[in-house]
């Protein structure tokens, strides 16, 4: 059997490892990181919901990412034909849906989430898009209150 191809990267949880097999590929990267294209999904903890979408060519950018169902079940997106078939797609079974997370310094119980913007992520294709939703199809933003330690 062949070994699994690794490699190194720095980000701002130190360094870690990466299966390059496990790297997806964004072809109209992420709003405001445009020029961006390759991207992992590194656990922050073990027992976390949040992940960090970090860049695999920029050490210095890491997106905090999670699955909005997770707090919302009634979670509801569009994503238009073209953009499921960008993503090679045959389903929506096919996608992971994530949505960045914003953590306030010192503030975790202001965390809030952007539903406006969510990244769709084909893992058998290992394709990405951020896809905007249209106005009044969700809130941009949803709130989580800290319930506890």
């Amino acid at each position: 059997m062949a070994s699994e191809q690794m490699t190194f990267i720095d980000t701002r949880l130190g360094q870690r490892e990466v299966r390059l097999d496990k790297v997806v590929f964004f072809p109209r990267g992420i709003i405001g990181f445009e020029h961006m294209r390759s991207f992992t999904l590194l656990q922050i903890r073990a027992d976390a919901a949040l992940l960090l979408l970090q860049s695999m060519e920029d050490p210095s950018l890491g997106l905090i990412v999670t699955d909005p169902f997770v707090f919302i079940p009634d979670y509801n997106l569009h994503v238009n034909d073209a953009d499921q078939h960008l993503l090679q797609a045959d389903n929506a079974g096919d996608l992971a849906v994530l949505v960045t997370a914003t953590i306030p310094p010192g503030k975790p119980e202001e965390t809030a989430l952007n539903l406006l913007g969510p990244i769709l992520i084909n893992h058998r294709s290992r394709l990405g898009l951020q896809v905007p939703q249209p106005e009044g199809n969700c809130p941009a933003r949803y709130f989580i209150h800290k319930t506890g330690s």
